[in-house]
């Protein structure tokens, strides 16, 4: 009888000693999966009815239809998100029919509508980009200087000949008044210098057409347009144009990174700056600039700001 009472104290401790274990051991992997859980998902900020009026640029609508999704924990399939194009963008933020838009800085005349109305602006930058130059595939200019490439849009250069290239005319396509490019175009790169006036068909309406027309313009080789890096290579890449070197720096992810790219701007996050600083626009605004929003810009294709 001894015997039996030994043998069972015996198992119960054994027992005792399993339950333990088996508990250690859940509790390890409950609180493991809970990690993998927390980190593959981050909680909404904003609920889709909170999120703010946003507006932008064409350029920057990806980016806009990234946060929305992160920042609300929506699929991004079921994002309603229209841009109505830089100007347009910039007179709705003035007029308060957007909260938040995301766009090129503000060309003077936007400025000056934006004093006209009472309206000072916050213009935050939001993700880096970079100007850039684009000749079709089969020219054979590879690289041009910025100051070959204000002489040629100035009109002192007029052949390709000229920059090392064949006995071509050059045709040099330029963006209409008031768009994000052509304010990029004047401001980082014509600066002080007067742009010469081209016949109304060398004006593309929109990025997509002065991609086109530079890729395959009357099967001739000889055109010449611009627009913003990440739309030329990621939003409407064409395979019969390619990106010009300026001054011998490649526009890549690199080197608009680290700034070597030298025509260098940004998307920004613009708004009224008299924003309440608990309001919904500025917790979105703060969101953009977070390592949470830096990381979404990044996997949308956009260069990090911070």
């Amino acid at each position: 009888m001894k015997k039996n009472n030994v043998l069972i104290n015996v198992l119960l401790i054994i027992i005792m000693i399993l339950v333990v274990i088996a508990c250690v051991v859940a509790y390890l992997c409950f609180t493991h999966d809970v990690k993998i859980v927390e980190n593959k998902e981050e909680l909404p900020i904003f609920s889709e009815e909170e999120y703010p009026k946003i507006d932008g640029s064409t350029a920057t609508l990806p980016l806009a239809k990234s946060f929305k999704a992160n920042f609300t924990g929506t699929d991004i399939e079921n994002i309603d998100i229209t841009h109505s194009k830089t100007h347009n963008a910039y007179v709705n933020l003035i007029n308060k029919d957007a909260d938040l838009i995301l766009v090129t800085y503000p060309s003077e005349d936007e400025l000056k509508l934006a004093e006209e109305n009472g309206v000072e602006l916050e213009i935050v930058p939001i993700v880096k980009e970079a100007f850039v130059f684009f000749v079709n595939k089969d020219n054979k200019i590879d690289n041009l200087t910025l100051k070959q490439v204000q002489d040629i849009y100035s009109g002192k250069i007029e052949n390709w000949k000229d920059v090392g290239g064949s006995d071509e005319e050059i045709l040099a396509f330029q963006r209409p008044e008031n768009s994000g490019s052509q304010t990029g175009m004047l401001e980082l790169v014509m600066k002080d210098i007067k742009m010469i006036e081209p016949p109304k068909e060398m004006i593309s309406e929109n990025m997509k057409n002065i991609i086109d027309v530079v890729s395959d313009y009357d099967n001739k080789t000889n055109a010449i347009g611009y627009s913003y890096y990440y739309y030329a290579t990621t939003m409407y890449s064409n395979d019969n144009i390619k990106l010009l070197s300026i001054d011998g720096i490649k526009p890549d992810y690199d080197n608009i990174k680290t700034g070597l790219y030298n025509l260098q701007t940004a998307y920004y996050a613009v708004i009224r700056k008299d924003e309440p600083e608990n309001s919904n626009v500025r917790k979105l605004l703060n969101a953009m600039k977070s390592e949470r929003g830096q990381n979404v810009a990044k996997e949308a294709g956009y260069v990090q700001n911070y």
